[in-house]
């Protein structure tokens, strides 16, 4: 089975920095997409950043220029780099990651059960 769990949020001030982190764990033969979405309260899910497995990079027009994803392949491990947070970045965080455990099956969904970011106004 497979494991995305997050880490790194907390509250911050405005202007400040936080790095998320989302390991995978499990039977992992192969990573394909890593990515990111955020829910605030009383708002739908939000698509925030992903990565595919050759580097290439998106992000919602909302956090570009201020959020970087990245991804360490050999641990498994990715990590969204959050800088000049507002208070309208406030809500919980998600990873998910799109996962081979094989050669023979395809690749399946997995979440993480979320972080909480809060940037108090």
């Amino acid at each position: 089975q497979v494991q995305l769990v997050e880490s790194g949020g907390g509250l911050v001030q405005p202007g400040g920095s936080l790095r998320l982190s989302c390991a995978a764990s499990g039977s992992i033969f192969s990573i394909n997409d890593m990515g990111w979405y955020r829910q605030a309260p009383g708002k739908e899910r939000e698509y925030v950043a992903l990565m595919d497995i050759g580097g290439t990079t998106n992000y919602a027009e909302s956090v570009k220029g201020r959020f970087t994803i990245s991804r360490d392949n050999a641990k498994n491990t990715g990590y969204l780099q959050m800088n000049s947070l507002r208070p309208e970045d406030t809500a919980i965080y998600y990873c998910y990651a799109s996962i081979a455990s094989d050669l023979v099956r395809g690749s399946n969904l997995y979440w993480g059960q979320g972080t909480q970011v809060t940037v108090p106004s």
